[in-house]
């Protein structure tokens, strides 16, 4: 699914309705802000592709996963502030 990307991508799985899911939004801009040469963010809503969230089992709102080379390296569910998302997120990043 992610495989042509040359940077690893982080996919947040959400949905309007979600109240945690709009908390995320703004962080997810200042994660791709201060990353962006690092990885490329890719929101997909559930709702309207539901079958992907079935295919990667997501099963509560938000949920963030990292895909490197087309493979998932990382993933959790829930909100997180952006400066300790950009931190966990470093980790993984060459």
């Amino acid at each position: 699914m992610l495989k042509n990307f040359e940077l690893p991508v982080l996919v947040d799985f959400y949905a309007t309705w979600c109240g945690p899911c709009q908390i995320m939004e703004k962080e997810l801009e200042t994660v791709q802000t201060t990353l962006r040469n690092k990885i490329q963010v890719v929101k997909i809503d559930t709702d309207q592709h539901q079958s992907i969230a079935t295919a990667q089992e997501v099963y509560g709102l938000p949920t963030m996963a990292l895909f490197k080379e087309g493979k998932q390296i990382w993933r959790m569910e829930g909100a997180m502030p952006a400066a300790k998302l950009i931190q966990t997120l470093e980790k993984y990043l060459d």
